[in-house]
């Protein structure tokens, strides 16, 4: 079943099930940059040694994840659409230190 997150359907395939795609608005997409913490990394390197789950770095990606989706969703609003499909998420690097975290998809208006 699709996902309806902010009135509008989000799913990662083609087309939303139970639902007919009407018309394609075009790619719609978020994206926000996020630097490491010197501090954090400290912490964080120590983790590393003994293994484990690096939290802090899961909640920096957590967030990072839900403002390009939020973003994304935008677009998609903006445009006048009901749905998203083909959802995805990508990562880029853009400095030492600093990645993109991209999410993008296809808005349209499903009936």
């Amino acid at each position: 079943m699709p996902t309806l997150v902010e009135g509008l359907h989000v799913v990662n395939t083609e087309t939303v099930p139970g639902f007919t795609v009407k018309e394609q608005l075009g790619v719609v997409s978020g994206s926000t940059v996020r630097a490491k913490n010197v501090v954090r990394d400290i912490s964080q390197m120590l983790r590393n040694i003994v293994g484990g789950e690096l939290p802090q770095y899961t909640n920096l990606l957590v967030e990072s994840r839900n403002e390009a989706f939020s973003r994304m969703l935008a677009d998609a609003k903006a445009r006048g659409a009901n749905g998203v499909v083909n959802l995805r998420f990508a990562t880029s690097a853009v400095s030492p230190g600093a990645a993109e975290l991209f999410c993008y998809g296809t808005a349209v208006i499903v009936e």
